[in-house]
Order: C-alpha cells, then structure tokens, then sequence
C-alpha cells in the first residue's frame, strides 16, 4: 500500500541533499554569474575585472586569464575593458544532463604577483525542448475484470530541460473509463498511470483509443503526444502486487559483481497459472548494464561497475508479472543509494608556476599554484598538502582544494641553485589515499657578492731602473655568482703621485688582473708609492672590492759615492807638534742609493807604510798615526778612496793635501789673514744669520731646556746602568759593535770657503803638559765663540744625538698604516733571511707601545700600529722612536 507520510519524508531528505550538493560550489566561490543557456558567441556575462578589483590598466600587463576545468573554454576576458563574454555557445542539456543546478567553475589567475580568484558561471535553462515519448503507440492489455481505481502505469515523456521548463502537467482525451494520475518528485513526475474510472465491459468495448499530450510549464508552453492503444480482455483478473509500492536501500560502491542489492516479494490472488509471477526491469535497457534480475526470485544483484563519482543514487522500477493468458502486471520502485569509499586518490595539478625564483625574492613570494581534486566525498574528498622535504618553501591554502606554494626562507643561490620539491597531497579518508608531485625549482643568480680578493693588503718589490712593461703582479679575485654577475673587470684606481696619476706608472690587464710597469723607476727619485686596485663584476648595479698594493722601489747599486765640490783640491795644515791620534780632519762621502748601497767606507790609495796618518774606514776621520819627524815631508798628497758597499762595488776618489806648519799660531795667522779679506764680504751676512740664529733660539729656548734635561737624566741613567764601563754587544746579526761615549767640541775652521767641514778633538781630561797646547787650547776656544754662525750644527748635533749613536736610521712619515715598509733591517744589519728565524730576531722599544714588527721571513721593518707624531713628540722639533736589536752584554774589566 502507499504510504503518504513515508513518501512525503523519503521528498524532503532527496531535496535537501541535491540542493546542498549542488549549491556547494557557489558558496565556495568569489564570485557568480547566471546566463542563459543557448547564448551566443561574445554574449556579456560580467565586468570581471571591475567585481574583482582589479584595474583596467593592469590585467594586460599582469596577463590576466581563465581557466577551464572542462577541456572545452567557453569564456573569455576582454584585456581591454575587463568583461567576461560568451566565446562558445552552451548547450545545457549537454553539458549537465541529469543535474538541476548547471554551474561553470573558473580560475583566473593574474601574475606580478601571481593571485588566483574563483568564479562561478550558472548556466539556466531555457525552454528550448518539447516533451517527447518513447513511442508514438503505446499498447495496454486490460481486463474486463480489473476493478475500478486500477491504476496502469505508462511510459512517461522525456523532457531535458529542468524546472518550470519540465513536463509539468499530462492531459488525456476525453473519456468515460481513464484518467491520468501522475506523482511528483522533487518537482518533477515521476510517475504516470493510467486510472480506470468504471468497470470495463468488453462486449460493449474492446478497444480504447486515447490521446495522451505532455506539457512542460516553459513560455512559450511546448507540448508532446502519443496514443494509447487500450484492449480488454476477460481472462486473469488478479495483478500481482508488492509488500509496498516503494523501497530504498543501498549498495557499496565497487561492490564485487554477484553482490546482493535487494530480494523482492510480490504476490498474485490468482491461481495456478495465473498465479506465477516473474520479474522484469520496467526500463531494461538503463538498469541492465548495472543490475541483474532474478525473473524467479525476484533477486536483484550487482553487474555492472558501481562508482558513486559517476552516479550516487538509482532508481529501480520493477515488474511483477504473473502467467496467465493475459499476464496481469505489478510495479514496485527502488532507490538505491551508492555508499562512498575511498577509493579515489587525490589528483594534482600545478596551474601555474613561475620559474626561476630569484635569490633576493621576498618571504611570500608565490612560486606555483596547485589545484587538487578528489572525487570521493566527505571526508574521502577533503584533501590536505604538505611537502616531504625540507625546503625553504611552505604550503598555503586558498580555497577548498586550491593551494600555493611560497617562499618561507631566504634564498641563497650560491649554497643551493635548485630545489627539488616534493608536494604530498593526501585525503582524510581510511585508509587514506595519496598522491605526490615533483617540482623543480631553479634559483635564478642576482648580484649579491662583490669580487673578493684572497688578501686586501699585499706588497710589491720592484728593482729599479726596471724596463718598461714589466710584468710585477697578478691581482687574482674571485666572484661566487654565475654569469655576467661573476665576469670581473681589474682597473687602477685614481690615485696620484706628485701630481701624477698612478695610472702613469702601472697598468692593469682588466681580464686577467696582471699588473705591468708603465715606466722605469728610480728608487733614488721613487722609493715607496700605494695603489689600489678594483675589482668589478658586470652585474647590475655591479659590486666591487678593493686591493691595497703597497709598492716598493728595491734599490740597486747605481750610484758611486760623492764627495762634496767644496773637498775637491782641499789643503790641510796640521802643526808639526801634533800627537798621535789628534784629529786632522774628516772627509765625507754621499751614497745616493740606500741601505749597503750606501754604506761607505774610507781608504787611502796606495798608502805607503811612512805616511803619518791613518784614516777611520766608517767615519772618514783622518788622524795622526805618529809623530812627526824631521824626515816628514813639508806636504803629503793623500787620495782618498770611498767605497760602497753594493754588488758591483762602485768608488770614487778625492785628492787632499796636508800641509806642515811649525806651531798653531802660524794657522792662525794665515786664518786670520784670510779672515779679514774676507770679513767685509761677509759681514752683512753674518749680521742676517746672527738675527735669524736669535729669533730660531728664542721659539725653541723653553723646548730644548725640557730636552736637554730629560735627555740628560735618560742618559745619565743609561750611564749609571752601563756603570761607565765599554761594552761590547753581540746582535743577532753575528756582528760585533764597540760602543764608547765620546765628547766632542764641535769648531768651524776658519776656511771661509770650506764651512762644511767640521774638526774634531777629543776632550780629554788630562790638563795640558806644554804651553803650547794651552795656547792651541785658547785659539779653539776663541775660535768657537766668534763663530757664531755655527751654534745651529750644535743644535742639531744635540737634538739628533741618538741618530749619530746609532747603527741604522730610517725615515718614515707619521700616520702611515699598518704593514708599512720602513727599511730590509735583516739586509742592512749584515744577517741572513736564513737566520733571522732560528736566531729569533725580535725587536725591542723603549717604549710600552710596540709601533714596528720584522717580518722573519723576508727581514722586512714594518709598521705594526699607526704612529701619532703629535702625540709621540708634542714638543720636539725632531721625533725619534730608538729600537734595539736584542743581544747580548759582556762587561770588559779594565
């Protein structure tokens, strides 16, 4: 029996569950449009950019567009005004056959920077179909003795179109034995049958013709026919009939075939043959494929495939025949709902993706778009994404199966070039069910390392008198990016000296960074210069790094020692009464060169062994060697010989004479002679220097007092420590210096022409023995008193006293930097760089501070710590820092 409570409640969950079903989608997407169906190429559908936005001037360049999930693309955006057309016509019926909702979803994505919006197109139906039937003729069977309200079901019309536009309404020619009654599903009829109104009566009438017409509910309303061919028979009365004319149950998808679905049961009053009952699909042709029917024991079994992604629900109508002449039918429906499994795994799709990511790309920035389905449902469809590898990239999640893939980590290019990212996409079912991507990654290189020298500061010796174009140097940098951003270009930065560019002196290969002299240096003109070479790549903005070059001019021997013009033919005169070992005089050669170059020692050519005097190798001091006799000669021509010390040696000679003269007052008398011719000449002068001498002394007067007692009571310590006793030290070097603290009075002679040349005499304590020395002692004195002119040598003799006392003196500017060249101290001390390690040849100062450092594989003096001369000597006119080769002291008893 029908039960019209049970059937109105099984309406309502069916209609509930396709409009939740089928509006899905629209609530998930960002925007949704409704066109009908049928609507013609370029038809307006929406200003997508405008509801999206986006501006006009920016979906060209960010190459807006949209993607299909069907093969087919049936919209299109005008770049030009953003609207979204019609690009293929869209015949509803086609593409959602058996749906009541038609929806189109797209993807548009725009890059720089790549976003994806979702759009949903509704495509509604019009009423562009008729109601039609299977068959033109449709025959029915009918006993004379079917009771009145028999109902006799009828092939219903197909309509494709849905809603208002469905079949609606059935009208049948008018009658006095049949009616139509037809049932409603989910606003559509589901079922058709034919009702007899009155008993029948065959011998009144055999044969009923009808008319049957469809109509749908479009506008304009479209309509269908058919004709019912009705013969009455008088045989089996009784038709089959069910438990209940509607049945739900359900069957699992991919259920093996053979699988039971249902186990019907209909019954027949009749007897006997009439009685028998067999099953028949009322619509073979759909259900066959997938069911089968046990026509005897009414057994409805599994066929075919089940997919529940391919169809959730059946409906079944079933045919309860019985044997008898005129087979009298029952009629059932079934709906069969399909049960999901998970046996669907997700499926992936990478819509877009932007490769090469550069390594300077900000956090976020989005690298692929991933689009990921499932077609199982519930928690079998739900999908989440991951990727399995540590990457610097992370998983977003956009809409309900759509996914980013950004950056998370900064990126280096020159630690890693490419990624390999594996991307897992997995659903929630059980057992769960996935599926996995690979992407590949490429970092693509920016400018982000600057050429990078090996050492920022390095040394350069050069000989001089070098030719030009000689190679000195190779500036080697290296660069860790690729490409142009690696391609490194060496140039000589702008620098001068003196005035002119140090690209004037050496050159640069700007491929391979080899440095060449330009010219042929002088080290006597030239000895230390700084350069700077760049390094820069060709990227964009390019980037560069820098070399210090810290040049030095080596010195060869090419220059002889000189004697000043004012020895040359020089004349000497020396008392007969001198001593052995007095003073005579002292010449002085100049080496241009430096270090062994220039140190110079003195010989006599061709000395005899009668000639009085002996003549000091390193100071050129000429002294007696014994006393004069009466077999001397009144004059001694001496040639003197100055010689360097270079490889090749190099000399030069200077001829003097030494005259004889009874006594001292005979020396001065010619002095005095010539002095007073010559002291008009030079009276104007005197009075200038005696000025300038005066002003000179007042500025430094405070300055040299503070000196001279400080050095004073430093001496005089140093004196008590050496406990006025000779010393003889022995330096790394192996050599041997014999140190003796010496006075002198320093004189001028009163040779006018020949100022430069200073006598010296020791000041012994011993008072004099004769007269005469008393009276030589007098003239000294007087001599130094009137010569004033020379009170700045004794200035300058004792401010410089440490330079005269010691072994080596360099030069050097203040503020010079680390790692200056000061002078080869192994080289000049006489050491070899062989020794200098194993010796431990250190440097010692006076001072807390450490400002030098040898270097004990090359025997180098540099600057170890940048010198304040203002800070060092705020009141001296001359800045010494006085450094000791560390040795060792042997005290001579006397």
């Amino acid at each position: 029996m029908f039960n019209p409570n049970l059937d109105y409640q099984a309406k309502n969950r069916f209609i509930h569950f396709f409009l939740l079903q089928m509006s899905w989608d629209v609530i998930l997407s960002q925007l949704h449009y409704i066109i009908p169906e049928e609507s013609k190429h370029g038809t307006f559908v929406g200003r997508i950019a405008q509801d999206l936005g986006l501006d006009i001037g920016e979906i060209n360049s960010r190459m807006l567009r949209v993607i299909s999930v069907d093969e087919k693309e049936y919209f299109q955006v005008n770049l030009k005004n953003g609207i979204l057309f019609i690009k293929e016509t869209i015949d509803r019926e086609l593409l959602c056959p058996e749906t009541p909702f038609c929806i189109i979803p797209l993807q548009i994505i725009v890059d720089k920077p790549v976003q994806m919006y979702r759009v949903d197109v509704e495509i509604e139906d019009i009423n562009d179909n008729s109601p039609a039937f299977t068959s033109i003729i449709y025959n029915l069977i009918i006993s004379e003795l079917r009771p009145t309200g028999s109902h006799f079901p009828l092939k219903a019309a197909a309509d494709p179109d849905l809603g208002t536009n469905s079949i609606i309404n059935y009208e049948l020619s008018a009658n006095d034995y049949f009616a139509l009654d037809f049932q409603k599903y989910m606003n559509q009829i589901r079922s058709l049958e034919l009702v007899l109104k009155k008993p029948l009566d065959r011998e009144k009438q055999s044969v009923h013709n009808l008319t049957m017409v469809a109509y749908d509910g479009g506008k304009p309303r479209l309509s269908g026919t058919t004709q019912i061919v009705i013969n009455i028979e008088d045989v089996n009365d009784n038709a089959p009939s069910f438990d209940q004319p509607f049945y739900q149950c359900s069957v699992v998808e991919n259920a093996p075939k053979g699988s039971l679905v249902f186990k019907l049961n209909a019954t027949d009053l009749d007897q006997g043959q009439n009685g028998e009952i067999v099953y028949e699909f009322n619509s073979a042709e759909k259900m066959s494929t997938v069911f089968s029917l046990n026509k005897h024991s009414g057994e409805i079994l599994v066929k075919g495939e089940i997919d529940f992604e391919k169809i959730k629900m059946y409906e079944i109508q079933i045919d309860a025949i019985d044997n008898g002449d005129h087979p009298m039918i029952g009629h059932c429906k079934i709906l069969v709902s399909v049960i999901d499994v998970n046996d669907n795994p997700p499926e992936m799709t990478v819509t877009s993706l932007s490769v090469p990511v550069p390594e300077n790309s900000p956090l976020g920035t989005t690298v692929a778009i991933i689009t990921v389905r499932d077609k199982d449902s519930g928690s079998n469809g739900k999908v989440n994404c991951r990727i399995s590898v540590d990457a610097p990239f992370k998983i977003n999640s956009a809409y309900t199966g759509d996914f980013s893939l950004t950056l998370n980590h900064p990126l280096d290019r020159e630690s890693k070039d490419e990624y390999e990212v594996v991307i897992i996409a997995r659903d929630e079912g059980f057992p769960s069910l996935s599926i996995s991507k690979t992407i590949k990654v490429p970092i693509s290189d920016v400018n982000d390392n600057a050429p990078q020298f090996h050492q920022l500061v390095d040394i350069i010796f050069i000989k001089e008198n070098n030719p030009p174009g000689s190679h000195v140097y190779t500036a080697s940098a290296s660069d860790p990016d690729i490409a142009q951003n690696s391609f490194i270009t060496y140039s000589v930065s702008d620098g001068t000296i003196d005035g002119i560019p140090i690209s004037s002196y050496i050159s640069v290969n700007p491929e391979n960074g080899k440095i060449f002299t330009l010219v042929s240096f002088d080290h006597e003109q030239l000895s230390y210069f700084q350069c700077h070479i760049t390094a820069t790549d060709a990227g964009l903005p390019p980037l560069s790094s820098t070399l210090t070059l810290n040049i030095f001019i080596e010195d060869i021997n090419d220059n002889a020692p000189t004697f000043p013009a004012s020895y040359s033919a020089m004349t000497i005169k020396t008392p007969k009464s001198a001593h052995p070992g007095n003073l005579i005089t002292k010449v002085r050669a100049i080496d241009m060169d430096s270090g062994y170059n220039a140190w110079v020692s003195y010989t006599f050519k061709d000395s005899s062994v009668n000639v009085p005097f002996i003549i000091s190798e390193k100071t050129g001091e000429i002294c007696l060697k014994r006393p004069f006799s009466d077999s001397d000669i009144e004059e001694y021509r001496l040639i003197i010989v100055a010689q360097d010390h270079g490889n090749p040696v190099m000399t030069t000679l200077m001829e003097i004479f030494i005259s004889l003269v009874e006594s001292n007052e005979e020396i001065n008398t010619i002095d005095n002679s010539e002095s007073k011719s010559n002291k008009e000449e030079s009276s104007d002068t005197n009075i200038y220097l005696v000025v300038a001498i005066c002003i000179i002394s007042s500025i430094f007067l405070i300055t040299l007092i503070t000196f001279t007692v400080l050095r004073w009571q430093k001496y005089k310590e140093e004196i008590n420590d050496l406990k006025e006793s000779y010393k003889i030290c022995s330096n790394t070097g192996g050599s041997w210096m014999y140190s003796q603290h010496t006075q002198y009075r320093v004189c001028s002679n009163s040779l006018q022409g020949k100022n430069d040349l200073i006598v010296f005499t020791p000041n012994n304590s011993q008072n004099p023995s004769n007269e005469e020395h008393q009276n030589q002692e007098k003239m000294l004195r007087k001599q130094c008193y009137e010569s004033r002119s020379r009170l700045v040598h004794y200035i300058l003799l004792q401010m410089s006293w440490d330079v005269v006392l010691s072994q080596l003196h360099y030069i050097i500017p203040e503020e010079s930097k680390h790692g200056t060249y000061v002078g080869r101290i192994a080289q000049d001390l006489g050491l070899g760089l062989g020794e200098i390690n194993s010796r431990m040849l250190r440097v010692v100062s006076r001072d807390e501070k450490g400002y030098f450092q040898v270097n004990l594989q090359n025997g180098i003096l540099f600057v170890k710590e940048t010198i304040d001369r203002e800070l060092l000597c705020p009141d001296s006119p001359f800045c010494i820092i006085p450094l000791q080769s560390e040795c060792l002291i042997y005290h001579l008893n006397q």
